[in-house]
């Protein structure tokens, strides 16, 4: 099959010729017909996750098409239309038992712990635990966007963030995952602030319903605007972006016993933020993580797809052939997109 191969970290890669995967008992192939070009892919190809064995695929937003099953696999067939969730579990941990495949302590994340989807084709495990069906009428390049920045962000806001109706929400980033998490946020009701400094990723905030942004580039302090917008601060901050700064400013907006979810991966020199725990111990702040979102908890996200509540389709931005997801993939530290870009080309 035709894939984007890197045999050093941090050079760029190629396309090449590779071996087919072929499905375990438990697992299936799927024929990729969309694939995310996501922040923790550029991460891994920086070397920046130690689970990357080179040479290596990338590739962990993705849907497509059942090409191969399993001999083990029951609940799937040739020619069903799936995405999975960036991170999957075993089964068989006591996590997987509790429900929380999202920390499995045995996961697999395609394009991490094994090839990934910037391919023709890809390896999927435990297919019966993890695959999701897809929607009717969804197209693969909406459905590619929802396996990390849309799930993560749903996850983050709704599960871990707990936002509710009428609540204070910043959202530090509107990147691919802020911009998700701005939709979201809004759907259950909360009043969103987003926080960026690119006018143009402001501006789809506030089409995405977004009632409030500040360009950070020109605010000497981020934390003092948004307590002064939301009359005290943010009941939930999230850093969707991945950054000290972001992290700092996210915790330090937050009003007396408010939430920070931390969304955005931190890694390399960037792994030990500076936090103000001072105000985490005096104003009883909670700080979250959020890791993917499990395929057990995406009839809810889809079923406000399905309503049209959530417009997941608004979100994806470029659609490219896998020649260019190269550039894509080794220039995404300069953020320069708008929205998910996609590779649909293959």
């Amino acid at each position: 099959m035709k894939a984007v191969l890197y045999e050093t970290f941090a050079q760029a890669p190629a396309v090449a010729t590779v071996p087919d995967p072929v499905p375990e008992p438990h697992g299936v192939v799927l024929k990729v017909e969309a694939t995310g070009v996501c922040r923790s892919d550029w991460h891994g190809w920086m070397g920046h996750d130690p689970d990357i064995t080179l040479p290596h695929v990338p590739g962990h937003e993705l849907a497509g098409t059942v090409q191969a099953i399993g001999k083990n696999v029951k609940n799937w067939k040739v020619g069903d239309r799936v995405t999975v969730p960036f991170v999957g579990g075993c089964g068989s941990c006591p996590e997987c038992h509790a429900g929380h495949q999202q920390v499995c302590e045995s996961q697999f994340q395609p394009g991490f712990t094994h090839w990934g989807s910037f391919a023709e084709y890809v390896g999927i495990h435990y297919a019966d635990l993890n695959l999701v069906a897809l929607p009717e009428g969804m197209s693969f390049a909406t459905a590619a966007s929802l396996g990390c920045r849309f799930a993560t962000s749903f996850r983050g806001v709704v599960d871990q963030g707990r936002a509710s109706a009428g609540e204070w929400v910043a959202v530090h980033g509107c990147g691919g995952v802020g911009l998700s998490a701005i939709m979201i946020a809004n759907a259950v009701g909360a009043n969103v602030i987003a926080i960026d400094i690119a006018d143009d990723k402001l501006a789809l905030a506030k089409d995405l319903g977004a009632v409030a942004t500040l360009n950070a580039a020109s605010i000497q302090d981020v934390a003092e605007a948004v307590m002064e917008v939301t009359g005290g601060g943010a009941h939930l901050s999230i850093d969707a972006l991945g950054h000290p700064t972001t992290c700092f400013n996210s915790i330090q907006n937050l009003r007396r016993r408010g939430r920070h979810v931390q969304i955005g991966l931190m890694l390399a020199d960037q792994a030990t933020p500076e936090v103000p725990m001072a105000k985490v111990i005096g104003w009883e702040l909670e700080i979250l993580g959020s890791h993917g979102m499990q395929a057990h908890r995406y009839g809810a996200m889809l079923d406000m797809v399905r309503t049209r509540k959530l417009k997941p389709d608004r979100l994806v931005g470029r659609e490219i052939s896998l020649e260019e997801s190269i550039a894509a993939l080794t220039e995404m530290h300069r953020f320069e997109g708008v929205g998910a870009t996609v590779v649909t080309r293959f």
